[in-house]
C-alpha cells in the first residue's frame, strides 16, 4: 500500500551476467526500457561455426562464414621500415626541423596504410531465410547466384588476366592466393560474375550455394 503523498514507480528487470550465468534483478525505472533492451539481439551461438548477431540495420543475421583478408606479417615490417628510412632522409636533408618530427608523422601513417589494406572482410550471412555474400561493402543475394566455384592459386592469374570479363565485379587482394568465382543469373544486373579473394574459397562456396 502506498503512503499518503507518495507515488509508486514502475519496476524494470535488469539481466546481470555472472560467470556465464545470468540472473534477473528488479530495479525502479521505466517499464519500456526492458522492452528496448530485449529488442537488441545479443550474440547467440547457433551451431559449431554459425553465430547469430544483429547487423547495422538491427535485423538479426546468422553468420555462416567470416574472414578478414589481413595482410602478411612482412607487410608491417616493410611499411614501418620504409617509413623509417624516409624519415631519416628527411631529417638529414632538412637539419633545421626536429629529429623526431618525420618519425612522428611518417611511421604512424605507414601503420595506418597497412592496417587499412587488411580491413576487408568476406562474409556469408543469412537474413530472414535468404543468404548473402558480403565482399567488402558489396552485397550479393544467393537467390541470383547460378553457381560458384573455388579458383586455385594456379588459375588466379588467368582469371584476372586474359579470361577476365570487363563487366565482372572484382575484389582482389594480391597477398591472398585463392579466389571465389560466383556466376550470376540476374536479368536486371549486367554483371556476369563476381571474383572475390578468399583464403577459404571452399567454405564460401559451401556456405553460399550448397546450403541454399
Amino acid at each position: 500500500m502506498d503512503r499518503a503523498g507518495e507515488t509508486t514507480r514502475p519496476t524494470r528487470r535488469r539481466r546481470v551476467r555472472n560467470g556465464g550465468r545470468s540472473r534477473s534483478t528488479t530495479l525502479p525505472g521505466n517499464p519500456h526500457a526492458a522492452d528496448r533492451r530485449t529488442a537488441r539481439t545479443t550474440l547467440v551461438t547457433v551451431g559449431e561455426n554459425d553465430t547469430q548477431r544483429p547487423n547495422r540495420a538491427g535485423t538479426a543475421e546468422t553468420v555462416l562464414h567470416d574472414e578478414r583478408l589481413g595482410v602478411p606479417l612482412w607487410y608491417w615490417f616493410a611499411g614501418v621500415g620504409v617509413a623509417a628510412i624516409l624519415s631519416a632522409e628527411v631529417h638529414l636533408g632538412s637539419p633545421g626541423i626536429p629529429a623526431w618530427l618525420p618519425y612522428l608523422v611518417l611511421v604512424p601513417f605507414a601503420v595506418w596504410i597497412v592496417a587499412r589494406l587488411g580491413r576487408t572482410r568476406v562474409r556469408v550471412v543469412e537474413r530472414d531465410g535468404e543468404r548473402y555474400l558480403l565482399a567488402g561493402k558489396a552485397t550479393l543475394p544467393a537467390s541470383v547466384v547460378s553457381r560458384a566455384a573455388a579458383v586455385p592459386a594456379s588459375a588466379k592469374s588467368a582469371a584476372l588476366g586474359r579470361q577476365l570479363d570487363p563487366a565482372a565485379f572484382v575484389l582482389n587482394r594480391s597477398w591472398v592466393k585463392t579466389m571465389v568465382l560466383v556466376v550470376l543469373d540476374d536479368e536486371d544486373d549486367p554483371t556476369p560474375y563476381w571474383l572475390v579473394s578468399s583464403r577459404r574459397p571452399d567454405d564460401v562456396v559451401a556456405a553460399l550455394v550448397h546450403g541454399s
